[in-house]
């Protein structure tokens, strides 16, 4: 029991330094190879205009970078 107590804690360390390095570092998270955006590829889809779900979310986020007080 005592090794499984031992285990038990190492893991919840590892799982609690991991969500403060994520919260520390506010990254998206990417893959190794750089994705699409190193190719290149503005977006995965092939349609001309994004939908409108992603419209409202690109308006929003420039709406928040022309408003940024820093």
């Amino acid at each position: 029991m005592t090794i499984f107590l031992l285990t038990f804690g190492l893991f919840l360390l590892v799982v609690v330094a991991m969500a403060a390095g994520y919260l520390l570092q506010r990254k998206t998270l990417a893959g190794s190879c750089g994705g699409l955006g190193e190719l290149g590829i503005d977006k995965a889809c092939d349609c001309d205009k994004p939908c409108e779900k992603r419209q409202k979310r690109l308006e929003k986020e420039k709406f928040w970078q022309d408003n940024k007080i820093i």
